[in-house]
């Protein structure tokens, strides 16, 4: 199986990849950052993409996976509705 993680800084993100790098089923694992993080396994390849709302920069390296783990998202303390929407 091979995966796509959005948000793998974050505390959700952080377990999935966890996870996907304990289960021998998860042959590679693509994770889209908008910062690099030192996270370095056989299984993983990274994308540095400063805006995930717009894929289209990267939408050629998102075939063939299949399954996508979408773990963005901040806490919604002090945030506007509008805000936290657009982020979540």
């Amino acid at each position: 199986m091979k995966a796509i993680i959005f948000g793998v800084t974050g505390m959700v993100g952080q377990s999935v990849l966890r996870e996907c790098l304990l289960d021998d089923t998860v042959q590679e694992i693509l994770t889209v950052v908008r910062k690099r993080t030192e996270q370095q396994h056989e299984k993983v390849r990274q994308i540095k993409l400063g805006n995930v709302a717009d894929l289209t920069a990267i939408q050629h390296e998102l075939t063939g996976f299949d399954a996508c783990f979408f773990c963005l998202g901040v806490s919604s303390a002090g945030m506007k509705e509008a805000e936290y929407r657009k982020i979540t």
